[in-house]
């Protein structure tokens, strides 16, 4: 499971020492996904400005084809439409789902948000079935709304 605490310190000493989304983003996917070996694939996609369509911005783990997610297609742009986090048990059994691997079982994603206006989201794959806690998903909220501060920082 993800020390959130932890994660949450060393993004703010980032921010604290000046980086940018940019690597704050970089370095939050890298953490999450050194975490817990139930997380096989860990990307944070973030919602063009049109906000029509999810951009893969940094990822861990193996190649995907789905670098743009329109918002209401498979889990993520699902997420971005319902404007909630889903944390799906069996990914079989979701009818629009975009397979990245034959080999995922389990999907969350968390929003990256302040208040109303949605950044982007945090995505989880894994090879485990019903792979995600309602304590993975709290701990991953924190590390969301950490990312959404420098995101708003940055836009202001």
């Amino acid at each position: 499971m993800i020390n959130a605490t932890e994660t949450v310190k060393d993004i703010q000493a980032m921010r604290d020492n000046g980086f940018l989304s940019d690597a704050i983003l970089r370095q939050a996917v890298k953490r999450i996904a050194a975490a817990d070996d139930r997380f096989d694939w860990v990307g944070v996609y973030l919602l063009n400005p049109e906000g029509d369509e999810l951009w893969l911005h940094n990822y861990v783990g193996d190649p995907t084809e789905h670098a743009r997610i329109a918002i209401g297609q498979g889990i993520c742009g699902t997420a971005v439409e319902q404007k909630t986090n889903i944390n799906v048990p069996d990914v079989t059994a979701v009818e629009n789902y975009l397979a990245c691997s034959p080999h995922v079982r389990s999907e969350l994603v968390v929003l990256i948000r302040a208040g109303d206006e949605i950044f982007g989201q945090i995505d989880i794959d894994s090879e485990e079935a019903a792979a995600f806690t309602e304590e993975d998903e709290a701990a991953l909220q924190l590390v969301a709304d950490k990312l959404a501060e420098q995101i708003a920082a940055e836009r202001r």
